[in-house]
């Protein structure tokens, strides 16, 4: 995995881990790699995982069974697709507003673009 200096490195993590429960890859209920395999997968130090599964654990997408391993909870798709839609609404779509004002792109042109997007 190749970061960014743009943001932290447990938070682009956490984007990795949302992106295998988005995909399917990581199921409700299923085990996920320790904090040491996920270091050594993505070659990063293990204190870095541990801040990456804490913010996870806060925001309710993981659990932890004590000696046995991180899981993936029962609501962690749900809750990812609601955090990803408030970063998208407050961050990404304001700058893409920005860039459709300038560009003089209209609601309807982009409404037309999302259709046959979508289609496809």
């Amino acid at each position: 995995m190749e970061f960014n200096n743009n943001k932290p490195i447990y938070l682009q993590i956490a984007d990795y881990v949302f992106d295998k429960i988005l995909s399917g890859e990581w199921t409700a209920g299923e085990r996920i790699p320790s904090v040491r395999e996920l270091g050594a997968n993505l070659q990063v130090n293990p204190n870095t995982v541990v801040r990456t599964f804490d913010f996870l654990q806060g925001e309710s997408i993981i659990f932890n069974k004590r000696g046995i391993g991180y899981f993936v909870a029962e609501e962690a798709l749900q809750r990812i697709v609601k955090l990803n839609r408030a970063k998208f609404f407050s961050s990404q779509l304001p700058s893409m507003f920005k860039t459709m004002n300038a560009l003089g792109i209209s609601c309807t042109e982009i409404l037309t673009q999302y259709e046959d997007f979508i289609k496809q």
